[in-house]
């Protein structure tokens, strides 16, 4: 586990506005343009994956109203790397399921699919191309939430009904308490109910979705966002912010700023390649 992190792993919520994040996010990502899914409970079977080929040099962060590329051009982008977390073999070969759109909003979140299997950092790659992000902040944000362990749970709560996927009250050693966070990216289930179970049981799709809200906030479309703090007004385009957006639910506040720092910093020290994360 990380000796820095994001989170309070002691029951305290450390992420001030996140309600308000989560809630508009989901509000303004969902996809009118996609074709209707199939009803609820009946799977979608995704197309298999195509054989890592060498693929990209990089994936670095695509501006505001770029072409975003598809998930099988992505795959086939991927550059193969080993894994550094066997932990991780179940929920990396486990896809998720396209969301759902939800008339009249954005296209976004009917982009994600979670529909990628690999190891941990080609499902990083993986994600970077799709949301069109630099690869290097996802692995150093992911580090940051959860070292890279998609069973990493936190923001504990005594709410029973917040509880992440099998992680009931008292059964994570906090008495009377249960996560509501879980995976790479700490996806919350209070915000997230639609989506969490898929986010609980694939590692792909916890990424997809938290890298949806990543992208939204990015091309300018959470104009709710609207707390201006250190000078700075939200709009589209600034990749930091919209990290920072992620942890505190706000533009720039101080919670924003510091957390945005510990990300930076794990990104200068390249964390990903270091003895303490190798073998953590």
């Amino acid at each position: 586990m990380p000796r820095s992190t994001a989170r309070d792993r002691t029951g305290v919520n450390s992420r001030p506005g996140v309600l308000i994040a989560l809630a508009g996010a989901l509000a303004l990502t969902f996809a009118a343009a996609c074709a209707p899914p199939k009803p609820p409970g009946v799977p979608q079977k995704p197309p298999a994956t195509p054989p890592r080929t060498g693929g990209t040099a990089h994936f670095s962060t695509l501006p505001p109203k770029s072409a975003l590329p598809s998930d099988q051009t992505c795959a086939g982008r991927v550059r193969k790397a080993a894994e550094v977390r066997p932990g991780n073999a179940v929920f990396n070969n486990t896809v998720g399921h396209a969301t759902a759109p939800a008339p009249p909003y954005g296209v976004l979140y009917g982009r994600v699919t979670g529909n990628f299997k690999g190891t941990t950092d080609e499902i990083i790659q993986w994600i970077a191309c799709k949301w069109g992000i630099d690869e290097d902040v996802v692995r150093a944000q992911v580090a940051l939430e959860s070292w890279w362990h998609q069973t990493t749970v936190g923001d504990f709560s005594s709410d029973a009904t917040s509880c992440a996927p099998g992680h009931p009250i008292g059964a994570d050693g906090q008495p009377g308490q249960c996560p509501q966070s879980i995976g790479l990216i700490q996806d919350r289930t209070p915000y997230m109910r639609p989506y969490i179970n898929d986010a609980a049981a694939s590692s792909a799709y916890n990424l997809d979705i938290g890298y949806a809200i990543w992208r939204s906030c990015f091309e300018g479309a959470e104009t709710w966002l609207n707390t201006v703090d250190r000078g700075r007004q939200y709009a589209a385009g600034d990749m930091w912010g919209c990290v920072g957006r992620w942890f505190s639910g706000r533009w720039y506040t101080s919670a924003a700023t510091g957390y945005i720092g510990r990300v930076q910093d794990y990104l200068n020290q390249r964390v990903w390649t270091t003895s303490n994360f190798l073998h953590g």
